[in-house]
């Protein structure tokens, strides 16, 4: 049975606003519609065909199927295609569960049952890991698949006097307008809901649609906030007429003024979490995994195979904060922990002292750069690392001259893991555990995590 599919352009948001309003070009057919036959799967979702040893990516195709495509852009080594039907479907290919599916750009994965998601991303992840460790050692940390995600951007804009508000489209930057998002977590389904109601339906909404730069939706223990990142000035007029919105809708609001770096947010109003014993402080901006029950699973995973104990002195690098740093600190001598960031450097001190963590300190530090010699000086015995995507070469040479037993990396790009796991083995460190982690289900991404040892 042949499946048409749409060929809108519209566009979402993966949260990231951006001034530039200017329309993306769509891609021209540049051949006749063909018929191609899909033998694998990427990263990103796009089935892969070879015709005449030439390679050609259909975003939405899947394996095993036959599909109707349009090549729209060609490349020396290959072809991008538009998939305009499904002529032989997988057995695995499911309808999405969101109808924003096809425009939005949040999830790509929606059309593949959650375990062959699961499947495709734990094979790419052993392809970029082939010379690291052996596929069969991988392991797999799951939890729900819809309905987890605890933070979001919201994309706003006012467009011939009509407020647009919810994800940048797939590839694009335009805004498509969305009137749920099935991925996050049920009280932030819920808000999302009330503040569409605020912003397009509510006299309250008048004099700041065309203020608002982005809007932060967040949960966590402490309950759900919204933070109003403001272009412009408002009257106290209406941040009051919002503050009792806000107060009906039993949520914490926050300001984000134009030319401000992060919203105002006093002591009593940060927001909080719980890890295993511990709470963690932090300002609604700081960066928090967006799934609180794979950040559970992954902290206990970490604390399994890392294994501390009262003999350790463990560095944890790219520390944020807290996350791992707290439950470090509960079973290992001494715990120092490494951020960039002063403003969270200083949130994991508080967060140490009001969990009575006398054991656990906190360093300002770019792991870019030379070494702080409080750190060479420690005698550091294992070593946590959760860099962001660039990962952390830049820091390995300095890291290996501590030699450090055990190195716990947590990654969220397998390919620059993969490239400081080559170096790692280089320098005498050998793969202990390896595991994936699904912590961004119906995307794309993942979380992976090695322990190396001497």
């Amino acid at each position: 049975m042949t499946k048409r599919f749409s060929s809108s352009s519209k566009s979402a948001d993966s949260g990231r606003h951006t001034k530039n309003t200017r329309r993306k070009k769509t891609s021209q057919p540049i051949g006749p519609v063909k018929s191609f036959s899909i033998q694998g799967l990427t990263h990103e979702a796009k089935g892969v065909a070879r015709v005449d040893g030439k390679v050609t990516f259909i975003a939405g195709a899947l394996p095993t199927e036959t599909v109707k495509a349009q090549v729209v852009k060609s490349n020396r080594r290959y072809d991008e295609a538009k998939l305009i039907a499904i002529e032989q479907a997988s057995q695995h290919r499911v309808e999405p569960a969101c109808p924003h599916y096809h425009e939005c750009g949040g999830c790509s994965f929606q059309h593949l049952t959650i375990e062959q998601q699961r499947v495709a991303k734990k094979q790419w992840l052993q392809g970029q890991l082939r010379k690291v460790c052996s596929p069969e050692d991988i392991t797999l940390l799951t939890d729900a698949a819809l309905g987890y995600r605890r933070r979001a951007r919201l994309a706003v804009r006012m467009v011939a006097g009509k407020l647009l508000l919810g994800f940048r489209g797939k590839s694009s930057q335009e805004i498509t307008v969305i009137e749920n998002c099935i991925v996050l977590t049920p009280q932030l389904q819920h808000t999302f809901g009330a503040l569409k109601a605020a912003l397009i339906d509510e006299p309250i909404a008048n004099e700041i649609a065309d203020k608002l730069g982005h809007i932060e939706l967040l949960e966590d223990d402490k309950g759900v906030s919204v933070l109003l990142r403001l272009t412009d000035n408002i009257s106290a007029d209406v941040k009051s007429k919002w503050q009792d919105w806000a107060e009906l809708q039993q949520l914490e609001l926050y300001w984000q003024q134009a030319g401000q770096d992060k919203a105002e947010a006093s002591q009593q109003a940060r927001r909080f979490y719980q890890i295993q014993d511990f709470t963690l402080s932090y300002h609604p901006q700081d960066f928090i995994q967006v799934n609180a029950a794979m950040n559970a699973k992954m902290v206990a995973q970490a604390m399994d195979w890392l294994a501390p104990n009262k003999d350790d002195v463990v560095l944890d690098l790219f520390c944020g904060v807290g996350n791992f740093s707290l439950p470090l600190a509960k079973h290992a001598k001494q715990v120092v922990g490494v951020e960039v960031q002063e403003s969270m450097v200083q949130a994991g001190v508080a967060n140490a002292k009001a969990n009575q963590l006398i054991n656990l300190s906190f360093v300002a530090a770019d792991l870019t750069q030379a070494t702080n010699k409080d750190i060479t000086s420690l005698g550091v015995t294992k070593v946590l690392l959760d860099p962001p995507r660039a990962g952390a070469f830049e820091f390995l040479p300095s890291l290996i001259k501590l030699k450090p037993k055990h190195i716990l990396y947590v990654s969220c790009d397998a390919s620059t893991l993969a490239r400081d796991a080559e170096y790692l083995l280089e320098n005498r460190y050998k793969v202990k555990k390896a595991g994936m982690m699904d912590m961004f289900p119906q995307t794309a991404h993942l979380e992976t995590m090695l322990l190396f040892s001497l």
